[in-house]
């Protein structure tokens, strides 16, 4: 059995992927001249970085694109496999924000941990560290119900200060309402 993965020391994606890649682009057969060399690079370009806020990920040689989705955007992760990325031992991992398209924000290929991946991005978007699922919801339970009172009064003075200033557009604008109705009374006559 291998040991478990520290999913933040992870920055490239394992050497199956390159296996992975040669395999793909064969079954290309007469493009393999170009999606081989297309693959390879893209293999030794991609880099993935789990900062403390999000996740980067940067890949290409000629057309550089890099990704950076913050941990709180995260909407949806989902681990997938084929039968061949089964095979070799690897999967994809895809992370998902909503940004309004159908397409995963990032991909994660070749992850040998796709599982422990999976669990430390879900306990990071949900603003957990180092916690369970189960804690981080019995946390925030007891954070909904300890809200100090400071804050409270911070947010009713401010409901009121908004309450006010609402109160003097509406007798600003019935004012203005009912002078410019004067007026247009005023010029007819």
């Amino acid at each position: 059995m291998k040991p478990p993965i520290n999913p933040p020391e992870i920055d490239r994606p394992s050497p199956a992927l390159l296996t992975y890649y040669v395999l793909s682009s064969l079954l290309a057969l007469p493009a393999v001249v170009i999606v081989l060399p297309a693959m390879w690079i893209r293999y030794q370009t991609l880099k993935y970085e789990l900062q403390e806020s999000g996740i980067r990920m940067q890949v290409g040689l000629f057309f550089r694109k890099e990704v950076v989705v913050a941990f709180r955007r995260i909407q949806d992760i989902h681990v997938s496999r084929n039968i061949i990325q089964r095979w070799l031992g690897i999967a994809s991992v895809s992370i998902q924000t909503a940004s309004g398209n159908a397409m995963p924000e990032i991909v994660l290929e070749g992850m040998t941990d796709p599982d422990g991946i999976r669990d430390f991005l879900y306990e990071r978007m949900r603003g957990a560290k180092g916690q369970t699922t189960s804690s981080v919801a019995a946390n925030a339970t007891n954070d909904l119900s300890a809200t100090p009172m400071e804050d409270t009064e911070e947010v009713t003075a401010l409901l009121r200060g908004i309450r006010d200033n609402l109160a003097v557009l509406v007798a600003n604008s019935s004012q203005a309402a009912s002078n410019n109705a004067t007026s247009h009374k005023e010029n007819r006559i």
